[in-house]
């Protein structure tokens, strides 16, 4: 239930704070006087949005706070899953400041307003005049006949089981686009692959052809270079490595008459050694030269057939070439592997589909339940309300789509006449008959809502007389399960509350400024008496109010 409510510096309203009772609580107060201001205040607190116009002091913040009993409505998941500090005794705070920023808390934990709100519609069902409208939205009255049906549970599953379809069904539909538009595609990468593949590329072809041609080009010049290295180094007489063979075998003949010739010796077979092998490399490399022009032009060939694609395909190297290669390959087998994954995916489509239609019909079966004895309540609820030829009916029927909320859709039918038949409410009820009706509804729904508190502003506009003293009998007995307050102008309706608030103002030397104060029994007489006579109270007017009271 709501305990309290303070509220700073929004539109008339300097500082005001009220403690609220359980059961049926009235707010009265002349036109004008700040009862919508209250409710607008009251309104920040479960998520509505606000701006800096609400601000008395442009110089100071607006500051609303909130005090929630929630003992009894099983909240502690929401505000685990929230991240949020759970009390039985909540706190809720709302601060606008002059810039239009807006900060508001959960027991002082900064919370977004998508939280607030969700935390909110659990907290509070505030019913202002506009919201008569939702009677136009087969939603709402969906979830009118989900409520009593109390089938939260096969709903959820339904819900979760949604979700999951129209995932698997943006894949498909994905999955079909795509693979749509890269078919048309198919046979331009089939094509460019097997180009690719015929050419039978290996890594680093390019660079060591291109090595190769660059040896046979300069092939004669090549090998007769390596041809006049090996004989300067032995194969002319007056070669390198047999003089030095002749210097090796001097120096052995005097090194035991001059020692230090045994050391250049030595170094010099080392230099001999090292010599003869160069010199045969040289031999080597000069007969593996080979002078083929036939070869020169088949290497050229397939270096300009390298050199071709590169420039078709802009890269740099063979190499990439093979990069690109593989880059076909994959996207052909993407392409090709398309109608498995698709397939795939229709079968996990169907599967859930088969999943949807057993919980949806379970959901019908419920509502279908449900129906008549709304529709028998209602009619009774309207009679008392003084349309005594109150006709109402559900009507039921069955969408070949699922939609979030399963298989059905659903419309009121309604007559306040004898000669009118069944018609869509929205259509053939006055403004006073559609107040009565969401009165009805509210009513029916009471003890199946798991809400702490309902709020209703002038839900009993357009009615009198006897017809307003059932409204507040109703009223008195929904707060019966859960905190009922409301705002009225009927004397009829104010007397039914256990307690009774006024809203008033005072015009200060510079503001005009709204208040509440908790009514006693002898000033509630005198408030009810003046909303049965207007402000000069009468005798018979106090009377008539101690026998609403006491009634």
């Amino acid at each position: 239930m709501l305990q309290s409510i303070s509220i700073q510096n929004y539109a008339l309203i300097d500082n005001l704070k009220i403690d609220f009772e359980p059961g049926f609580s009235i707010i009265t107060g002349e036109t004008g006087a700040g009862k919508s201001i209250l409710l607008g205040a009251l309104s920040l607190l479960v998520g509505q949005r606000a701006d800096s116009s609400i601000l008395l002091d442009k110089s100071k913040k607006c500051i609303v706070e909130g005090s929630f009993y929630l003992e009894e409505y099983h909240l502690q998941d929401f505000f685990k899953q929230n991240e949020l500090d759970y009390n039985d005794q909540t706190i809720i705070r709302r601060e606008i400041h002059d810039n239009a920023r807006s900060r508001a808390f959960v027991n002082d934990s900064p919370v977004n307003l998508n939280i607030l709100k969700e935390l909110g519609d659990r907290l509070v069902d505030i019913h202002s005049q506009h919201q008569n409208s939702y009677l136009a939205d087969s939603s709402f009255q969906l979830k009118v006949i989900d409520v009593l049906a109390r089938n939260t549970d096969i709903l959820d599953k339904y819900k979760d089981c949604f979700r999951k379809f129209n995932e698997l069904q943006k894949q498909y539909s994905e999955l079909l686009e795509k693979s749509e538009k890269d078919k048309t595609d198919l046979d331009y990468y089939n094509f460019q692959f097997n180009e690719l593949e015929s050419a039978q590329l290996q890594l680093g072809e390019q660079n060591e052809i291109e090595k190769e041609l660059k040896i046979l080009s300069h092939a004669e010049e090549i090998k007769t270079a390596l041809n006049n290295i090996s004989g300067f180094l032995q194969s002319d007489p007056s070669g390198i490595v047999l003089q030095l063979k002749e210097a090796i075998n001097l120096a052995g003949k005097i090194k035991n008459l001059f020692p230090k010739a045994d050391g250049l010796q030595q170094r010099m077979e080392s230099a001999y050694i090292e010599l003869k092998d160069l010199a045969s490399e040289t031999e080597v490399l000069s007969e593996s030269i080979d002078l083929d022009p036939s070869k020169m032009d088949k290497i050229k060939s397939r270096l300009d057939s390298l050199y071709f694609l590169c420039q078709k395909h802009r890269a740099s190297n063979s190499d990439e070439l093979i990069s690109l290669r593989d880059s076909f390959k994959q996207k052909i087998s993407a392409i090709t592997g398309y109608d498995e994954r698709l397939t795939s995916l229709n079968n996990s489509i169907e599967k859930i589909k088969d999943q949807l239609t057993v919980y949806a019909n379970q959901i019908t079966k419920v509502r279908q339940k449900t129906i008549p004895k709304f529709e028998e309540q209602v009619i009774t609820l309207l009679r008392q309300l003084g349309i005594p030829n109150a006709m109402f009916s559900v009507k039921l029927e069955s969408n070949p789509d699922f939609t979030s909320s399963g298989c059905d859709s659903v419309s009121y039918l309604f007559s306040a006449n004898k000669q009118v038949g069944l018609q869509d409410i929205t259509k053939v009820a006055s403004g006073g008959e559609i107040s009565r009706f969401m009165l009805v509804v509210k009513s029916v729904i009471a003890s199946s809502l798991s809400i702490p508190a309902v709020i209703f502003d002038e839900i009993d506009a357009g009615v009198s007389g006897e017809i307003a003293d059932k409204v507040g009998n109703i009223l008195k007995q929904m707060s019966d399960n859960m905190q009922v307050i409301s705002i009225t102008h009927l004397p009829q309706v104010a007397s039914k509350g256990q307690n009774h608030y006024m809203v008033y103002k005072t015009d200060g030397e510079k503001a005009t400024n709204t208040h509440i104060k908790l009514l006693s029994g002898e000033e509630r007489v005198v408030e009810i008496a003046k909303m049965l006579s207007g402000e000069q109270v009468s005798e018979a007017a106090l009377t008539n109010a101690r026998v609403l009271l006491k009634n």
